[in-house]
């Protein structure tokens, strides 16, 4: 990432889309997945938020302290946030006394959901479970997680297309290893709302569409990541399908923006997409935005079987974002501005 004070004005202005931010003052927060793509957009804003007079202590878990502080260098572990060691695999963390917990850790590669599908439902699972069974130990005020829209499925054909509401679910092929990512979603947010009806302990869920942004991890390898590395490095952006699947796209930080919204603001039980409803386009629409902010074109190359298998398995994934946007929450940034500042900042 490459922060200078541009990067931060676009932090604060979506800041003024969080209602009633003023709730964590004096308020202490749990992060999982601080360093991952949503993850650390999330990190951003809550230390901005910290910096900017609002009093709260943030507690960032990871699994690697040294890439933490890293990725945070700005910053000072110990003083602005602190680090706590955490497994996704492996659960153990004390949640006494923090208030809110937002877990967004999880396996989010459709290369590793092939070769590891054991390891993606389990971690997704278990994961959720161990914080879950943490935190009934306690009185949070809110536990949020961040779940994904391909919970929604397939709709038959025929069937209207428009985008999904969160009452809209489609057919999911549970006997498909690509569906260990979808199926396992599913039931993590199941979990959660079990959790609520039996132990008491207050859960959302958030169901981002496809997040884009500076923010991109190295070992990413869904389209849009592939999309801002090529045309970051000059590169045509190379494209194996004709992109004609229908996804809502949301820039990193309106996504966080959302995900702080339904933490505050959010009714327990409840589940949340999260969409940029002015970003609704195609694969190849999004492509043709990377590639037109670079002056490269878009080139397509036939896809190995392996490839065509990790795929997402939904035709139309775009997300009817009203109920988010009942909260007061409003995303930002329209597809060409967050191309276009995904390319700035990106490093």
């Amino acid at each position: 990432m490459r922060y200078d004070s541009d990067y931060w004005d676009d932090v604060d202005r979506v800041l003024k889309n969080v209602p009633e931010i003023e709730k964590l003052n004096g308020q202490s927060v749990f992060l999982t997945g601080a360093t991952g793509m949503i993850g650390s957009a999330v990190a951003e804003l809550l230390l901005r938020i910290k910096k900017r007079a609002v009093n709260c202590d943030l507690y960032f878990g990871g699994r690697d302290r040294e890439r933490t502080i890293s990725r945070f260098a700005a910053f000072e572990e110990g003083k602005d946030y602190h680090y706590v060691p955490y497994i996704l695999e492996h659960p153990n963390v004390d949640l006494t006394g923090l208030d809110y917990i937002i877990h967004t850790a999880g396996l989010a590669n459709p290369g590793v959901y092939l070769s590891k599908p054991v390891e993606t439902m389990l971690g997704n699972l278990l994961g959720l479970n161990g914080l879950l069974d943490a935190a009934r130990r306690m009185e949070p005020k809110m536990f949020l997680y961040l779940s994904s829209s391909e919970v929604y499925g397939n709709r038959a054909k025929g069937e209207n297309q428009n985008p999904y509401t969160e009452e809209d679910y489609g057919y999911l092929d549970v006997l498909n290893e690509r569906a260990c990512y979808p199926s396992s979603k599913r039931a993590a947010e199941t979990l959660g709302v079990s959790y609520s009806k039996e132990y008491g302990v207050p859960f959302v869920s958030v169901r981002p569409g496809h997040i884009y942004g500076p923010s991109i991890t190295t070992s990413d390898n869904r389209a849009t990541a592939q999309f801002t590395r090529c045309a970051a490095t000059g590169q045509d952006i190379l494209m194996k399908s004709a992109g004609l699947q229908l996804r809502s796209y949301c820039y990193t930080l309106d996504c966080a923006s959302a995900i702080l919204t339904v933490l505050l603001n959010g009714k327990s039980g409840e589940a949340y997409n999260i969409s940029n409803k002015d970003s609704v386009v195609s694969i190849r629409q999004i492509a043709e935005a990377f590639a037109d902010e670079t002056g490269g074109k878009v080139v397509f190359e036939s896809a190995s079987d392996e490839e065509i298998r990790s795929y997402n398995l939904m035709s139309n994934s775009s997300l009817n974002a009203k109920k988010i946007e009942d909260l007061g929450w409003k995303a930002c940034f329209g597809l060409a501005e967050g191309v276009k500042r995904t390319l700035r900042y990106y490093e």
